[in-house]
């Protein structure tokens, strides 16, 4: 079996949900005919899933819901110095996960149909997010 890591540096993405399945795949060159990717992202504010990707209002409709699970100004946060969405995002992280394992079948990701990557942006201004793409094969 071999083993292959590929870094990823997704641009800064505004706060919400947001598809990258192919900035993802366009990064990870040739996948083998059968096998694994694990995907992890190296951020406590910001988490990755798979879900939805045809419909942009999934997009804001799980944006939306997510605020109102963990608001700003949320009493009771005590980590508030990098601003009032730092600690909210550290929470939702923590909600959503910060790796994904998806099976390689036919030298593609075995996604279903409706199915897309997502980068969860959890901060106002988060930055550019780092990944790590671990293909086994």
């Amino acid at each position: 079996m071999n083993i292959r890591q590929v870094p990823i540096l997704l641009p800064p993405y505004t706060r919400g949900f947001h598809v990258i399945t192919r900035e993802v795949t366009g990064a990870l060159g040739a996948l083998p005919d059968a096998g694994l990717l694990n995907l992890f992202i190296r951020h406590t504010s910001a988490a990755l899933a798979i879900n939805e990707s045809a419909d942009p209002a999934v997009l804001r409709d799980m944006a939306r819901h997510f605020d109102r699970l963990v608001p700003e100004g949320l009493p009771g946060m005590e980590h508030d110095e990098e601003g009032p969405d730092d600690m909210p995002a550290h929470v939702k992280s923590v909600m959503s996960g910060p790796s994904l394992t998806i099976p390689i079948c036919q030298g593609r990701l075995a996604l279903g149909t409706w199915q897309g990557l997502w980068l969860c942006e959890f901060r106002n201004r988060g930055g550019r997010r780092s990944l790590t793409a671990t293909i086994l094969g």
